[in-house]
């Protein structure tokens, strides 16, 4: 016997989090009973177990898929509005899986996809603290002070917001790239905690997971992580690099490079 939310997030309908609301919305049913109460013990082999009507089947082979999200998808499993998913752009992935955290629509960047609850739940308790880095474009020249601010820590309306690092790439007369490390993310925090600043993001991409990058994975395009990769996810091999934290002063971004049409990206 073990727990419904558990059930359903080794069977891949989410991680326990997202399983947890679809219990709670009343989506569940076992043996034709329908479930809204957490912790509720289920036979896995045995009982009848629905979300939505259909029945629930334990996923065979636990798989790990790196997808770079292009802007203007989301990262929801379902959506009534008919906007365009994330999950759909795995369109040769035969197993059914699901978002590791998320990633707003108007962020593009790496995103992990699984159909192992147990991690999911690793890479997004705050607990384990897995990095995130994003490269942020803001408008504006950006105050190196308020780099610091954002690493000691922010007090927004639902409580303190924190970057692990945050330190200034590249600054222009217009714009400023700032490079932001996470260890535990809510929803658009650097956003909010940039607004905060009176400071407005141009472009935020995630170019780092752990130590899964973007590099040789361009935009729409995914791929498997590798055993090796998961591994060391779940063992914590992910220190930050020593990296030079002084930023170039008006030196010019780089442009940003000419992408081929990916027909998967629908762009």
């Amino acid at each position: 016997m073990e727990r419904l939310q558990k059930t359903l997030a080794q069977a891949g309908i989410g991680s326990r989090r997202q399983c947890e609301r679809i219990i709670a919305e009343g989506r569940v049913t076992v043996n034709g009973d329908q479930i809204t109460e957490m912790g509720v013990q289920v036979n896995p082999g045995k009982d009848d177990i629905r979300v939505d009507g259909e029945r629930v089947k334990a996923a065979r082979n636990k798989v790990y898929y790196l997808l770079n999200k292009p802007r203007g998808y989301i990262c929801s499993q379902a959506d009534e509005y008919g906007r365009k998913r994330a999950v759909d752009l795995l369109d040769q992935v035969k197993e059914r899986v699901y978002p590791v955290g998320r990633l707003d629509k108007e962020s593009q960047g790496l995103i992990l996809f699984t159909n192992d609850g147990d991690f999911a739940n690793r890479m997004t308790h705050p607990r384990y603290g897995v990095p995130k880095t994003y490269m942020v474009l803001v408008k504006g020249i950006v105050n190196p002070s308020d780099m610091e601010l954002m690493t000691k820590g922010m007090f927004l309306s639902d409580g303190k917001m924190k970057a692990e690092d945050a330190r200034i790439s590249h600054i222009t007369y217009t714009e400023t790239a700032i490079e932001i490390t996470l260890r535990e993310g809510r929803n658009r925090e650097i956003r909010r905690m940039l607004a905060a600043l009176n400071y407005r993001v141009k472009r935020l991409k995630r170019i780092r997971i752990g130590q899964l990058t973007d590099r040789n994975l361009s935009v729409g395009n995914y791929r498997e992580a590798t055993d090796q990769e998961i591994k060391a996810l779940l063992a914590g091999e992910f220190e930050l690099a020593d990296r030079k934290s002084k930023p170039k002063a008006k030196k010019k971004l780089k442009p940003k490079p000419k992408q081929k049409k990916n027909v998967m990206s629908n762009e």
